[in-house]
């Protein structure tokens, strides 16, 4: 597993601040927790279902798109590998798919979403999904989501290779 560059969630800070801070921090343990694997690690099946480590970090990817491109923004051509047809499309994977460039797509959409929430307030109402849900929502669903998927990484981690810690 990489080293840990993490950086703690802010203990005093605004709202905006604190949130971004723990759902970065998510973030980057998914980085972390993915990191260090093959390919064929990464793409293992170690459950009896087409979870992996490398469909968890394409799901995050896919989520972060939706919901910051698409949600908050508006944005009408967001990609995701969900569909009517294959809603688990994101966590196929193939033989061709590296781990790294996984990563390397999650990094690329969390960056892209950071972007996008520099251009509104908690309280901003999302452009897209009929205005339902506020920006401040989003974050706090985006942490639930990702921190979920940490504890899942977590695990399917030590079923690979024995690491073990947060």
């Amino acid at each position: 597993m990489q080293t840990d560059n993490r950086v703690d969630p802010p203990e005093t800070a605004g709202e905006l601040e604190t949130l971004t801070g723990f759902l970065d921090y998510f973030r980057d343990t998914v980085v972390m927790k993915a990191s260090g694997l093959t390919d064929a690690q990464g793409a293992k099946q170690l459950l009896p279902s087409i979870t992996t480590v490398s469909g968890l970090v394409r799901h995050l990817a896919d989520v972060e798109r939706f919901w910051f491109q698409g949600r908050i923004d508006g944005q009408s051509d967001v990609r995701t590998r969900w569909s009517d047809e294959d809603p688990d499309g994101e966590f196929r994977v193939s033989d061709e798919d590296s781990l790294a460039g996984i990563i390397a797509d999650y990094e690329s959409a969390c960056a892209g979403s950071r972007a996008v929430l520099l251009n509104y307030a908690l309280e901003d109402r999302c452009r897209g999904g009929e205005g339902r849900q506020t920006v401040r929502w989003v974050l706090v669903h985006m942490i639930e989501e990702t921190g979920r998927h940490c504890g899942h990484l977590d695990i399917l981690r030590e079923l690979l290779d024995g690491s073990t810690g947060d």
